[in-house]
């Protein structure tokens, strides 16, 4: 029987990756802790040509291995352009949607090595001045990162340091309350990264056996759509991304539950790997649901599109609010980690 405090490890190794920026593109340090960790749970992992982190759990059946993928990158943004008022206009990187990040605390990473705070605001964000506050259309041109600095040209903004193709990086606010519920920005997909070290842990712990060999492979382009599209180890016959499960209308999913992702934005995944992971959840008892997710795409389908033959599924804790300020519960992380030792009959 699984224990919970592998779930309670698995969140403490969220928090910590949470600390560390990781938007796509800017994930090194994010992979050498990741590195860093499977190592010191004694399994061989190595930093990918791409950046990612490929870790080697062992196992018998060389020629029948599983790929467990899950991505350290995140959402975030970069400087599009240093404004004569001194103030910063990004441009996304991944999904980040302007709406999500108004208002919110941001780091802005330099090539000389400083790290300037800022907020990324409205255009003209004070209501009191602005008559048309409410009305405006949120997005990355009408709104703009006003430096904590005493600045007011792009000169002033330059003698820091700052150039257009910067780093700029979102306070994650990250908090676990005492009902278990588990908030932060960027659980997609940081989340699913502490449960796969939760489940080294486990092993390494148990010196379960392993029937079939078994990678995990963190990705760290996943959020611009290529992140597994390459280090698929030979002999990988499935792969499964541990990823957010989705929560929202007209999905069965909850935070509390593991969600088991039949179809989503790329098409259907592999109906007999969706079938042995509904098994596994019942096989071990745990809380899940089924869903088809409607705007959405994994990992494992980069690799698929990427030319591998290999089969292809989808889970993750259920994950409410996504590429927002997220939110996700402990029974979902222990929910997760059911599923994937039931699967792996361990």
């Amino acid at each position: 029987m699984l224990e919970r405090s592998y779930a309670d490890f698995a969140w403490e190794k969220t928090a910590q990756l949470l600390a560390i920026d990781s938007p796509t593109g800017y994930t090194s340090r994010a992979a050498a802790w990741v590195r860093k960790e499977f190592e010191d749970l004694g399994f061989s992992a190595q930093i990918t040509a791409k950046g990612g982190v490929l870790a080697d759990l062992g196992g018998e059946d060389g020629q029948n291995g599983l790929l467990l993928a899950a991505h350290a990158d995140t959402l975030g943004a970069m400087v599009a352009e240093i404004k004569g008022s001194g103030c910063l206009r990004l441009t996304p990187l991944g999904g980040m949607n302007a709406n999500n990040g108004e208002a919110e605390n941001v780091r802005v990473y330099t090539r000389n090595g400083r790290v300037l705070e800022g907020t990324l605001q409205l255009c003209n964000a004070s209501i009191h001045v602005n008559g048309a506050y409410s009305d405006m259309k949120r997005s990355f041109d009408a709104t703009e990162v006003v430096l904590d600095e005493n600045v007011s040209s792009a000169e002033d903004v330059r003698k820091l340091g700052v150039e257009v193709g910067d780093i700029v990086c979102f306070e994650p606010r990250t908090r676990r309350t005492e009902s278990g519920y588990l908030k932060s920005r960027f659980l997609d997909d940081k989340l699913s990264v502490g449960i796969l070290l939760g489940l080294a842990k486990y092993l390494q712990d148990t010196g379960a056996a392993l029937s079939r060999h078994v990678y995990v492979h963190v990705t760290v382009y996943e959020e611009v759509g290529h992140g597994c599209a390459g280090s698929v180890p030979a002999g990988i016959t499935e792969a499964i991304s541990v990823d957010m499960g989705c929560v929202g209308e007209g999905l069965q999913c909850t935070e509390r539950q593991v969600s088991i992702c039949a179809k989503d934005s790329g098409g259907p995944y592999s109906y007999e790997v969706v079938g042995k992971l509904i098994q596994a959840a019942q096989k071990t008892e745990a809380d899940y649901a089924v869903d088809v997710y409607p705007h959405y795409g994994s990992d494992v389908e980069a690799a698929l599109s990427a030319g591998y033959d290999i089969r292809h599924g989808l889970i993750g804790a259920g994950v409410y609010a996504s590429h927002g300020y997220e939110r996700s519960h402990i029974d979902g992380v222990y929910n997760t980690l059911k599923v994937l030792t039931g699967y792996l009959n361990v």
